[in-house]
């Protein structure tokens, strides 16, 4: 059975200690990180969960080592959602990407920022230069990730408003959930 909130979904299959709905994403996250604790004595490792975010579905799954545990709506850049090609295009990047820095932002709540422009990023922007599809003076660009929308702007997600210059975003609400449930070192694969 699939439960579906307004800003998420949850495998409700999945066994009985798995969240099946918003708030128990946070029990979940404390039994994860409990259970690791005890076993390793270490916080949860970045391959304890996974990141998908689909951008034709306007949809981010989460997963742990059981399988899927939720998904939630987001939006991106630019309404035409093609690969970043370069500084300033507000495009949301593809590929695989880590979370590499958790931070509060005065703006939109939580930013967990993505090591973009990684080799594979780097790889394509030379590539797209060197073809002559972007200007030999273009930059890569930087400072992509996954944060929030304003608190009463949450809409834009409702509404598919791709608003961002190039992040992913999430509702103010739900970005809190992710934040405190996802480590640093987390994969990030972004696909269209």
């Amino acid at each position: 059975m699939l439960f579906s909130g307004s800003s998420f979904s949850v495998d409700t299959n999945r066994i009985s200690t798995e969240p099946t709905r918003a708030a128990d994403i946070r029990e979940a996250k404390f039994r994860h990180s409990f259970s690791a604790t005890r076993k390793t004595k270490t916080r949860p490792t970045a391959s304890t969960y996974k990141v998908e975010i689909d951008k034709s579905d306007f949809e981010m799954r989460i997963y742990d080592q059981d399988g899927w545990l939720a998904t939630y709506p987001v939006v991106f850049g630019t309404k035409d959602l093609k690969d970043k090609r370069m500084e300033g295009d507000r495009e949301t990047p593809e590929g695989t990407f880590r979370i590499t820095l958790k931070k509060m932002h005065s703006d939109w709540g939580c930013f967990l920022l993505l090591d973009y422009p990684n080799k594979e990023s780097i790889e394509k922007f030379k590539k797209r230069k060197a073809s002559g599809q972007i200007p030999a003076n273009a930059k890569i660009g930087g400072g992509i990730g996954i944060h929030g929308t304003r608190p009463k702007e949450e809409y834009a997600v409702d509404r598919y408003v791709n608003w961002t210059n190039g992040c992913i975003s999430l509702k103010y609400s739900d970005v809190f959930e992710i934040y405190d449930l996802l480590p640093l070192g987390t994969e990030v694969v972004i696909t269209q």
